[in-house]
This record gives C-alpha cells, structure tokens and sequence, in this order.
C-alpha cells in the first residue's frame, strides 16, 4: 500500500479515487459506526457509569472496543484497575495504526497530535484503502470527523435514554460495537492465512473466556496471529528437501 501510495504521488492525483467517492465512502463509515455509540452510551450507563463518566470515555478515549471492553468488564464485576488494563492494552493496536498512517498522511508535526486522537481501527480502514496521498488525507479526516461528532452524540443519548429502555441486556445492545467491528473485519479476510488466524483467535477467547479474568481473554486471542506463522513456518520448513554441502557449494557459484 506504501508503495502504491508513493507511486500515485510521483504520478499525480489523476491516477487516484474522485475526491467526491472517497468523501461518500468516508461518511457511510462514520455515519454507519458512529450511530453504535447509542449502544455504548447504554451499556456504560447499565454498568453503574454516570453521564459525566460516560460522555468522558468517548471525547478522551474515542476507541469502540477498549470502551466496550472496560464498561463489559465493569458489568461482569470485575475489579476496576483489571477493567482498565484490559481496555488500556486493547487500545494498544492504535500505536501500530499510527505507525503505518504517519507514513501515509505525512501530516506536519504541529498537526499529528490532534490526529493521533482519530486514530482508531474505522480511520484506518478507510485511510489504508486509497490509492493516494490526497484521498489518504480526506478519507482519514472524513471518516475521523464524522465518527467523533456521530459517536459522541449518540452516546449521551444513550446515556440519557437508559433508563427508559430498561435492562440492556435484554436489548441485546452490549453486541453492537463488537458485530459493526466483525462487519468491517470480514471483508478484510481475503486469504486463506487471514481466516485461519481469525478462527484461531475466536476459539482462544472463547476457549478462555471461563477460566480468565474479564478483559484479558481479548489480549490472549491476539497470540494467535503469531502461532499461526511460526506453524507455517515449520510446515514450509518440513516440506522442503534438506541441503547437502555439495548443494550450497554449487548455489555459491
């Protein structure tokens, strides 16, 4: 992607997306994950959060899966500081998106921290799909903007609107972040590493969602990634034929 990132940049932005397409597709994912935040605000509220709490975690922290994570947890009772390492480590991802989009946004530096903030799993998504420097940029800031305002307004309506709806768990609305988060990663899994790699990490957090403190299952089902290479990589390394002296000798010359 860096790559082809580079070369449009040489070749110029006729090569790229209309600015109009990469706008569009920007705001159906802001629009469209933006509007979960509802669920969040829900959610927090049935765990015992306040509306200050509540609307805090979404302007400060602003990443759907470490605030469900931390409000899941608290729900389940767990201890307050697990809650937080849980969530703090699941956000950790984030650092690794910004390492890939700084080298694609080439933002000025009096700009990159307020950036940093719009730097969850939806930015990058969108970002990481255009084929040039410009429509990085607009993507990036499209998806970011809208998915803000959208996710933090609707979660002090839902924060607001708890106690009308009742017992969130009979909604069902404590899966929402997690099934928009499912419906983004799907497309993503084109290859058939990609697919074994996911269903290794359901089966290690599920597997382990009984026995573990709540939050830390999520961190363990990361392992699964590199399992899955180091047994591909003794797999390649079993099938192919054994070098003799005389063979590397000959390959030398």
């Amino acid at each position: 992607m860096a790559e082809q990132t580079a070369l449009a940049d040489v070749h110029g932005e006729d090569d790229g997306k209309p600015d109009a397409a990469v706008v569009r597709d920007a705001l159906g994912v802001g629009v469209a994950v933006g509007l979960s935040g509802f669920a969040f605000g829900v959610t927090s509220a049935g765990s015992g959060l306040t509306l200050l709490q509540t609307c805090a975690l979404s302007l400060l922290v602003f990443t759907g899966a470490s605030q469900f994570a931390l409000v899941g947890a608290l729900a389940a009772g767990g201890n307050p500081f697990t809650a937080a390492a849980g969530a703090f480590f699941l956000g950790v991802r984030n650092a690794f998106y910004g390492l890939r989009l700084s080298q694609l946004l080439a933002l000025p530096r009096a700009v990159r921290p307020f950036a940093a903030q719009w730097v969850i799993d939806e930015t990058a998504a969108v970002a990481l799909a255009q084929p040039t420097r410009r429509s990085v940029r607009i993507g990036f800031t499209v998806t970011g903007l809208a998915l803000y305002v959208l996710w933090n307004l609707t979660t002090l309506l839902g924060a607001v609107g708890a106690q009308a709806i009742g017992d969130t768990d009979v909604w069902g609305l404590d899966a929402a972040g997690p099934a928009v988060f499912l419906a983004l990663l799907a497309p993503m899994l084109k290859s058939a590493r990609e697919r074994v790699v996911a269903g290794a990490a359901v089966v290690l957090g599920l597997g382990l969602l009984p026995v573990l403190p709540a939050g830390v299952p999520v961190l363990a089902a990361a392992l699964a990634a590199p399992a899955v290479l180091y047994l591909e990589g003794r797999r390649r390394g079993a099938g192919e034929p054994k070098k003799t002296i005389n063979d590397a000798r000959r390959e030398e010359r």
